[in-house]
């Protein structure tokens, strides 16, 4: 379930990025004021949150390929589910400064 959740939002990502990228041939000026908009901190949290969908949504999808193609992936499924979420766990941990800093730093100072 959650691999189909993060699949549907990776492509509601994809298709708004499109189209703002899209935006600046229709109106350079609202391309900018869109920019400007990305620059806030609940769009920066949103980016943490796309880190993370992009993140487990790989690592699961080797799961899934593991699952389908190795002759005892159906045996160790639910080990392989808890290394991914272990592994997913120490990289967004990993992620959480470099891509929070600038709203870190816009919140609480340098």
């Amino acid at each position: 379930m959650a691999h189909r959740v993060t699949g549907v939002l990776i492509f509601f990502f994809l298709f708004v990025h499109v189209l703002d990228t899209a935006l600046v041939r229709v109106s350079p000026e609202a391309y900018d004021d869109t920019v400007a908009i990305y620059k806030t901190p609940l769009v920066n949290l949103m980016e943490y949150g796309l880190v993370a969908a992009i993140l487990f949504h790989a690592l699961n999808g080797l799961r899934v390929i593991a699952v389908d193609f190795w002759s005892k992936g159906a045996r160790y499924q639910k080990q392989m589910l808890w290394t991914v979420m272990g592994i997913w766990v120490v990289l967004m941990a990993g992620a959480f400064y470099p891509v929070l800093s600038h709203t870190l730093r816009e919140l609480f100072g340098s």
